[in-house]
């Protein structure tokens, strides 16, 4: 059984690019802002690995890991940010408040692969 990815961007093309690279490997899912990607937590599924976005309308990407890390049910779940900004202060303070690795954008989907395999694989 193939391992479950919850990627939560609101740009449908980076959410493209990632099942072109991902989706032989893994199933995905993906919603365009992380208050559906709650809901859908909260039904009780639960992704091996999120990938999110940081800044999004509606609910930032940091506030989406706080709210996982700060939740019994969920706190275990990997975490990959991504960034469009390049702050080494974000990326220290998103790694230190759990999330499991942190990519800047543009990013090299091969590499976002191997990322991925070597936290769930």
């Amino acid at each position: 059984m193939k391992k479950k990815i919850l990627i939560i961007d609101d740009k449908e093309s980076i959410a493209k690019i990632i099942s072109i690279y991902l989706s032989q490997d893994f199933d995905l899912i993906w919603f365009d802002n992380p208050i559906k990607g709650i809901a859908w937590l909260q039904e009780g599924n639960i992704p091996d690995l999120i990938i999110s976005d940081i800044k999004m309308p509606e609910m930032r990407g940091d506030e989406f890991l706080h709210y996982l890390k700060n939740n019994e049910l969920f706190k275990s779940i990997h975490v990959i940010m991504l960034s469009g900004e390049d702050s080494t202060s974000e990326r220290i303070r998103l790694l230190s408040e759990g999330a499991d690795d942190y990519i800047l954008k543009p990013f090299n989907p091969l590499e976002l692969k191997v990322r991925v395999k070597k936290i769930i694989q």
